[in-house]
């Protein structure tokens, strides 16, 4: 009979370590609604620290506790945030790597191994609607590339805008915005500048304004520079403490707002593997992020990049007829090959097993607002992050991988 038990690598692993997003003790899915999912592992941060304060051993410990208290274990930080100073090397910018160095070190001494990070300026992952309907009544995350070039030309206003559309591009988003009502434009302003979970910040509209005039001269170049110089200082503290990197891919994967965007293709993974070459550094490969784009093949990036994957998000999205729009679909539908991706993910843990590697967790992410959860207070809380469609993520998951192992 197959289980579903997990260790560390001491016997034979049955399956990738599930885990569960949860966002601390003001998250209204509570640790015991954790444990009923199946989940094993929790994935959390200490969300009310500020940006590049220190995570105290006290504070780190007091956290794991709780969830061990209820059964589950702390598996990965995400994620300690980058601050924007070490983006952009803004006077000063050096201090801030010392405390994210310090805080990898507490992490490790409080027995967690894996630190779930992502190098995008300002704006983390960007939506324009939360609660996109689906045909089967489902609510979804949604990016519309017309309603967010409205918001960028119209709204914020942003200098330059107009060179990054074209006329056709310009005057659809002229149409969109003309056609929504006062409460739609004040939700698509909250939705793509208030920040969404996972986000250290909430912006203003001049707020947004004055962050992106501070990136003016940061451009593709500049801001791999300063993560190459971020990994330079950080890698040999992870190394030293046995804990691994996982870079999250940029969410939508091409530029946003004017913003460069740095980790979107195979070819980006490529390259800051080959320039930090660090087993240490590696992906959380999120499979919604990366399969945004077409030219994005995921099974075989999961081939040639699963010795450098450390963590894995997994999700589906639907391009649409316009392919920079996309929302999120269910597990095992959309654009990515789900039954391959998690195959390539099983050949990578078994070969773990062989040669006493380390784990791969994984999660699943961005469930639909489903049932009851539509009309509840959760339904709010956290958008993209509700109980019930993770839950059925997660045993879709769990379902394809227990096949695809029967089947070796």
């Amino acid at each position: 009979m197959t289980t579903f038990a997990i260790d560390d690598g001491a016997t034979r692993r049955t399956t990738m370590e599930h885990t569960w997003r949860w966002f601390g003790p003001q998250d209204p899915i509570t640790l015991a609604d954790v444990r009923q999912t199946g989940a094993t592992g929790v994935v959390t941060a200490l969300h009310h620290v500020p940006n590049g304060e220190v995570w105290t051993v006290e504070e780190i410990t007091e956290r794991r506790e709780m969830i061990e208290a209820a059964g589950l274990r702390w598996s990965v930080v995400e994620s300690i945030p980058v601050h924007d100073d070490v983006k952009r090397r803004a006077p000063g910018y050096e201090r801030w790597l010392e405390t994210y160095a310090q805080s990898v070190r507490n992490v490790a001494a409080c027995g967690i191994d894996v630190i779930c990070y992502n190098f995008m300026p300002v704006l983390d992952w960007v939506r324009t609607d939360l609660a996109y309907p689906l045909p089967d009544g489902a609510l979804a995350l949604r990016f519309d590339q017309d309603a967010f070039a409205a918001f960028d030309l119209f709204l914020l206003e942003r200098p330059g805008a107009e060179g990054d559309y074209s006329d056709a591009e310009i005057e659809r988003a002229r149409r969109h915005l003309d056609a929504m009502t006062p409460p739609e434009v004040d939700r698509l302003v909250a939705t793509v500048s208030a920040g969404l979970p996972g986000s250290e910040e909430t912006w203003t509209l001049d707020g947004l304004r004055a962050e992106l005039a501070a990136y003016a001269e940061v451009d593709d170049a500049a801001l791999r520079s300063a993560l190459v110089e971020f990994l330079e200082a950080i890698v040999p503290v992870a190394e030293e403490c046995g804990v691994r990197l996982g870079i999250h891919p940029d969410d939508p994967p091409r530029p946003v707002l004017g913003l460069p965007r740095i980790m979107s293709t195979a070819a980006d993974a490529r390259w800051l593997l080959d320039a930090v070459p660090s087993p240490t550094s590696g992906l959380t490969f999120c499979t919604g992020s990366f399969g945004v784009l077409p030219e994005n093949d995921l099974v075989a990036m999961v081939d040639e990049l699963a010795p450098r994957i450390h963590f894995a998000h997994l999700r589906s999205t639907r391009r649409e007829s316009d392919p920079r729009t996309f929302h999120e679909a269910a597990h095992l539908g959309g654009d990515v090959d789900m039954v391959g991706v998690i195959d390539a993910l099983v050949r990578e843990e078994l070969r773990r097993e062989e040669h006493g590697g380390a784990r791969i967790p994984m999660r699943p992410d961005h469930g639909h607002l489903l049932l009851a959860e539509q009309t509840s207070e959760r339904a709010s809380a956290v958008p993209g992050y509700s109980l019930v469609g993770r839950l059925k993520g997660l045993a879709e998951l769990r379902g394809v991988e227990l096949a695809v192992r029967q089947r070796r």
